[in-house]
């Protein structure tokens, strides 16, 4: 399919942010992704930067920016959030614990949803919580589809092994146990988009005590299910 507008310096700023729809990247793997000779695509990334589009990590690496997601909010068009409210309820009200969904934006994931347990102890992630990508479930979620470099830069210093992450491809769900805090457990999914990239990760998280040494075999099957719901929902709103 041409993807050409007829308007090469938006076309090619597209072939920018497409790149980055993957995650942090260099200048050479942004090169590589979009076939642009590298001035140019410094040049593109340099302004994109200038106006919020993309933004830098503490690396250098380029990543989608700030704007994009005020952008989506005030066209009330981020499909995943307007979907996320009743499937987060009924994940939590399946479970007894806390749900929320994350995405990763640059070395962090970042809370965009969630459904706390009303009373009782419980984990609690306000929407806008930046956690760390080197622990926990959906940490793993976010990093075991990526491509081999971007995986190896992610298990550096991480809390999870390639064999945790193998294991997390093979069977479609996560779980931690201490990693992220002591003392908390979770259990995560992944969200996919309509092209079938990982592109989000729901979760439960609660007490170990609760969700036991094992919280997959209590809940992996009911956080897939949601998983697919709102995987099922993106596809459906993108036909």
């Amino acid at each position: 399919m041409d993807n050409s507008s007829g308007v090469g310096v938006i076309d090619k700023a597209a072939q920018v942010l497409d790149a980055l729809e993957a995650g942090p990247t260099t200048l050479a793997q942004l090169v590589a992704a979009t076939g642009l000779a590298r001035p140019t695509v410094h040049r593109l990334a340099l302004a994109l930067v200038h106006h919020r589009l993309v933004s830098r990590d503490i690396q250098g690496r380029f990543v989608l920016g700030s704007r994009l997601v005020e952008l989506a909010s005030a066209a009330g068009e981020d499909r995943l959030i307007a979907s996320a409210g009743p499937v987060l309820i009924q994940l939590r009200d399946a479970t007894g614990e806390s749900a929320q969904i994350f995405r990763r934006q640059g070395d962090w994931r970042v809370c965009v949803a969630s459904a706390e347990r009303p009373i009782g102890l419980r984990d609690t992630i306000p929407v806008g919580t930046q956690l760390s990508m080197k622990a926990g479930s959906a940490a793993q979620i976010l990093l075991a589809w990526e491509d081999h470099d971007r995986l190896l830069d992610g298990l550096q210093n991480a809390r999870f092994t390639p064999t945790v992450l193998a294991g997390v491809r093979r069977r479609g769900w996560a779980q931690s146990l201490g990693e992220r805090e002591p003392g908390v457990a979770s259990v995560s999914a992944p969200v996919r988009g309509p092209s079938g990239r990982v592109i989000a990760a729901v979760s439960i998280s609660g007490p170990i005590e609760r969700l036991t040494r094992q919280p997959g075999r209590l809940h992996a099957e009911v956080v897939c299910s949601a998983a697919r719901v709102l995987t099922e929902a993106l596809r459906k709103n993108n036909d």
